[in-house]
């Protein structure tokens, strides 16, 4: 069977538009599963920004965005979804390419600059599911923006699967499904946690080498002034030519670093400290025995001009009352949170919750649980069961979890 030039074109065609619209609806609803994942990632990029000798002259731009991160987030990943599905539909090809163009173009840029710069070490593009490096996730947008390219020249050879309306009433059923199911991800928690806090992962074992570290031979950084470039010298070459680079008007020395050779082995936890208020170290002991956390990362906001509680005071009622019922089955409560000690002073007699309170690093709070406040049950540092503040647990909740 011969087949023609033009329903090769076809088939290739068919097949592009299925590997864009598939990935774009892949990595929507990845990040739609966590948005306060990417509400995080984008307000990282906001802070970087103002920093940057080139957009920091946008400043005010980046102070005005970095509040509606959480939305912009959202609005952000469900266009991911329905233009992806637009694409599989093959619905209005024109609008759909031309408006997955715009958003892999600033994907793009997002990938580039975390790269280029080496400023966000992670792009967040697959959240916490797949981990790529910044070089990884630039290839990969940029291979998408081809693609897409590629698309917009053949459009006029792309036909709708379904009517119009059909496609229209497809269209806006996923719109509603991938905003319903971002708020309620937000307003619960991830579906499906990704990250090394999950329901049934060992904190202590997570904090532990997978296996001994090994690295390779010692490397001199140096810096090539007069060719601006940067040198990596092995320790054996710069033994042999240590005289060559002594010369401090052609070279500089950077830093020396042993490379790691089985960088897959490193303790999936790596931040995890926990200190009183006397800043004594109390990461082992909250490990061990029963402990339910109560991680605040935030106890106040500015609202108005004037100093608020971040959450509502009654998600801290139904947490007192189930505080009380803890302590009756011999399970300790405590805070986890990263204000300061005046803060929690006045917060913890505003809301009545009288616990002992321990301070750990926001990013790590925010990283262990995606709520303000959130609930960890864990028994000898094995996390047994998690909570959003709006689903606080019964204890009998909590204490089927133990048994």
């Amino acid at each position: 069977m011969i087949i023609k030039n033009d329903q090769l074109m076809k088939i290739l065609n068919r097949t592009i538009s299925f590997l864009v619209g598939a990935l774009f609806i892949f990595s929507g609803l990845i990040k739609l599963n966590d948005p306060t994942g990417t509400e995080i990632k984008l307000h990282e990029y906001f802070e970087v920004f103002k920093s940057d000798p080139y957009l920091g002259n946008l400043g005010a731009f980046w102070e005005f965005l970095a509040p509606y991160s959480l939305w912009l987030a959202i609005i952000l990943t469900v266009l991911e979804v329905v233009l992806g599905f637009n694409l599989l539909l093959h619905h209005r090809a024109k609008t759909t390419l031309r408006s997955l163009l715009a958003l892999i173009v600033f994907f793009t840029f997002l990938t580039f600059y975390s790269w280029f710069f080496d400023k966000v070490k992670d792009c967040g593009c697959f959240g916490d599911a797949i981990p790529l490096t910044p070089f990884q996730s630039f290839m990969k947008d940029v291979i998408l923006t081809v693609m897409i390219v590629w698309l917009l020249i053949q459009r006029h050879q792309i036909t709708p699967m379904l009517s119009v309306r059909v496609g229209s009433v497809l269209s806006i059923l996923a719109t509603i499904g991938a905003t319903v199911f971002g708020f309620y991800t937000v307003r619960h928690l991830p579906v499906k946690d990704f990250r090394a806090y999950k329901v049934g992962a060992n904190l202590p074992a997570n904090m532990k080498p997978k296996e001994k570290l090994k690295y390779g031979e010692e490397l001199y950084i140096y810096k090539d002034l007069k060719e601006g470039k940067e040198l990596k010298i092995k320790g054996t070459d710069y033994t042999k030519d240590w005289k060559k680079y002594s010369d401090t008007t052609q070279y500089k020395f950077v830093k020396l670093e042993k490379p790691l050779l089985n960088p897959e082995a490193l303790p999936k936890i790596t931040d995890f400290k926990v200190f009183s208020t006397d800043g004594t170290d109390f990461t082992t002991q909250v490990l061990q025995g029963t402990k339910m956390y109560i991680v605040i990362p935030d106890v106040y906001k500015i609202k108005n001009g004037q100093k608020v509680v971040v959450t509502e005071a009654s998600a801290y009622v139904k947490i007192g009352a189930l505080v009380k019922e803890l302590r009756q089955n011999k399970i300790q409560p405590i805070v986890l949170t990263a204000a300061g000690a005046q803060d929690i002073e006045e917060f913890r007699h505003k809301v009545q919750l009288a616990v002992s309170y321990y301070f750990v690093d926001k990013k790590v709070l925010k990283t262990m649980i995606r709520a303000n406040p959130g609930l960890m049950l864990l028994k000898d540092g094995t996390v047994k069961g998690k909570w959003h503040h709006n689903d606080t647990p019964k204890i009998e909740a909590v204490t089927q979890l133990l048994k």
